[in-house]
């Protein structure tokens, strides 16, 4: 992942889980987005009664980046508390794969921030569903 500063990267995922709504499962979950210009994009997962309607915080992170007008993204961050970390679910995945099909997934366990695990977007979702330009 080249020139990432991945220990800050992960910091701020990890900082930013302190922000999640996350009353019903209590799994607090932190992202950081880093665009190709160098700006970090934060967001935490919320969680609403209707469990379909929750919105993990890679989500989150990516969808607040997009309406800032930011389009191309050189990594994301992911932490929270479990061992090796938790990896981004199939929704998370897909839009990942539209939107930020280059970046690097690192993630990390909220309890072991110097553990980090790396992925490539491309190879977290292989064959992703792309609609054709």
């Amino acid at each position: 992942m080249g020139r990432i500063n991945k220990q800050a990267l992960i910091r701020a995922a990890a900082k930013v889980r302190f922000r999640a709504v996350a009353p019903y499962s209590k799994f607090k979950v932190g992202a950081a987005l880093l665009t190709k210009s160098g700006k970090v994009i934060t967001g935490a997962n919320v969680e609403s009664a209707s469990y379909g309607l929750t919105c993990c915080a890679e989500r989150v992170a990516l969808f607040k980046a997009l309406t800032e007008g930011h389009k191309h993204f050189a990594a994301v961050a992911v932490v929270t508390r479990a061992k090796g970390g938790a990896m981004p679910c199939g929704a998370c995945r897909q839009l990942l794969a539209e939107y930020a099909p280059n970046a690097g997934v690192l993630v990390a366990d909220s309890n072991d921030l110097n553990s980090i695990r790396e992925f490539a977007v491309r190879d977290l979702l292989p064959a992703a569903f792309l609609a054709v330009p």
